[in-house]
């Protein structure tokens, strides 16, 4: 009973994090239009961080926002890595 009950529970690792989220229109021009699993849209994100050099050069774990960041993050200026990915998710379906 045991190993049925083990084996009910195993599913895909990180399977929801495969599954394509669409981007609203507020992050579509950091990431794109096209659906994402969610580790390709933080990826993309921190792409677009360090293509416009926006980490804070004194302390590396800050972003500091551009105009299109700037609405993502709901109109902070400066945010924490972890602030910002909790952020970018709150615009994604």
């Amino acid at each position: 009973m045991a190993e049925e009950q083990i084996a009910k529970s195993k599913r895909p690792a990180g399977a929801a994090f495969m599954r394509p989220v669409k981007p609203d229109d507020k992050l579509v021009p950091i990431i794109g239009a096209e659906p994402l699993p969610r580790t390709e849209v933080t990826k993309r994100v921190w792409e677009y961080v360090r293509r416009h050099n926006l980490q804070d050069p004194h302390n590396k774990t800050f972003i500091l926002a551009d105009a299109h960041l700037r609405e993502v993050f709901g109109g902070k200026d400066r945010v924490s890595m972890f602030e910002m990915t909790k952020l970018v998710f709150q615009h994604v379906s």
